[in-house]
């Protein structure tokens, strides 16, 4: 296997973070390799061997993801509606989520990439890493079936869906919060992020604000999903001030 950019006891380790060993290494390299690295490893190549990217596992990943999360949702929050598990599962594998899980991993010490694409900070780009996820959850359905692809699900994401299954609707924060004060104020919210810790483990604060004046807060392990935790802040405010008229700004007048 084609494994000299990642050491096996690096391997090791990854699979324990993920939980699942591999029966076929083969497919977890596949997983981790970026199309820029099987460019470059193709070209440099002497033999009729040609590395594969991880694009075809990602495509089935994709389809197994929703599967887990859905069923995840439903067995473990029988109450809520498929409009709410619909939300949820939007939350869960939307490309910001599943980078955060990668993150968790520590996936982007692993992946295969292109020296271009590596110098210029792939390992830690939200689309490569949710690309990647993917395929390994892709993987280890080929691997180990789908009971396996479940657990795997369930150890990765099994917070964040608790979280979008706590509050549905929170995915929706942000837009409904810029409809309410476009609607009211004229003009658009405003977001404050601050981030902190190591690179694999940064989380952030958010201030939504109208103007200079800040609505809610809240926190994340991304930039997008503090933004959302603070929209959803305000929006629980902004109920409460309808009689507000304070200098944010002037409502808009009518006729």
């Amino acid at each position: 296997m084609p494994t000299a950019d990642v050491e096996p006891a690096e391997l090791r380790s990854f699979e324990e973070r993920v939980g699942h060993r591999f029966a076929d290494h083969a497919l977890l390299i596949e997983a981790l390799s970026h199309r820029s690295w099987c460019h470059e490893h193709n070209s440099a190549a002497r033999t009729d061997h040609v590395a594969a990217s991880n694009e075809r596992l990602e495509f089935l990943g994709d389809a197994v993801l929703e599967l887990c999360v859905s069923h995840h949702a439903m067995t473990h929050w029988p109450n809520l509606d498929p409009g709410d598990l619909s939300a949820v599962r939007s939350a869960v594998v939307s490309a910001e989520a599943l980078a955060g899980a990668a993150r968790e991993c520590d996936l982007g010490s692993v992946l295969l990439l292109g020296r271009g694409e590596k110098a210029t900070g792939g390992a830690d780009r939200e689309s490569i890493l949710a690309d990647a996820f993917e395929a390994v959850l892709g993987a280890v359905y080929l691997d180990g079936g789908i009971d396996a692809a479940r657990e795997v699900a369930g150890r990765l994401l099994g917070s964040l869906i608790a979280a979008a299954a706590a509050a549905p609707g929170a995915c929706e924060a942000k837009n409904r919060f810029q409809e309410k004060v476009v609607r009211r104020f004229g003009i658009e919210p405003t977001y404050v992020v601050v981030g902190s810790g190591p690179s694999h483990q940064r989380s952030f604060v958010a201030e939504a604000r109208i103007g200079e004046e800040v609505w809610g807060q809240g926190e994340g392990s991304t930039k997008r999903a503090a933004e959302r935790h603070a929209a959803a802040a305000a929006c629980l405010r902004f109920t409460d001030a309808r009689s507000d008229r304070s200098t944010i700004a002037k409502e808009p007048t009518h006729g």
